[in-house]
């Protein structure tokens, strides 16, 4: 059942939403969330994550791969919380990733907004399409499509 007044999601609701924990959970909170249309992540950089050990020591930067992972978790929340997907065990899976561009360097200090839309998908369809993108201080650090699975056979 759809649940249309969740807006925001804090650590706490997240985590009750995605399976990922640490070091692999990359969004700290999502806001702005409007059903499953569109949202915006927030993922704070800072230097005491593991990426940072050998991404590059001298001089830290955040792996572009793990933008697009945090947009899609952004956009995981977002669905799950459109969706009233909350304590469900939802799997997601990446099946796509085009049109990706890297613009700006990511780094410890900075704070990652990214806005997610979604292009394609509806309830009880597995398969979902969305457009992100990824700023710092509104300057843009990475855009891309990306498609995904959302697997609900183990929704309770």
């Amino acid at each position: 059942m759809p649940i249309a007044a969740v807006t925001e999601a804090d650590i706490l609701l997240i985590q009750r939403i995605l399976p990922h924990r640490y070091p692999f959970l990359l969004v700290d909170r999502v806001r702005n969330i409007e059903g499953t249309a569109r949202a915006q992540g927030i993922k704070n950089i800072t230097m005491n994550e593991p990426q940072f050990q050998g991404h590059f020591p001298a001089q830290p930067i955040m792996p572009g791969v793990m933008i697009i992972e945090a947009m899609a978790q952004t956009a995981g929340v977002m669905v799950g919380a459109g969706l009233g997907m909350m304590d469900k065990e939802l799997l997601i899976y990446f099946m796509a990733i085009d049109s990706c561009k890297f613009r700006r360097k990511v780094v410890p200090g900075d704070q990652l907004v990214m806005d997610v839309t979604t292009l394609r998908g509806k309830p009880g369809g597995k398969v979902w399409r969305f457009a992100g993108r990824a700023t710092v201080d509104g300057e843009l650090a990475a855009e891309a499509e990306f498609t995904a699975m959302i697997d609900m056979s183990m929704a309770g």
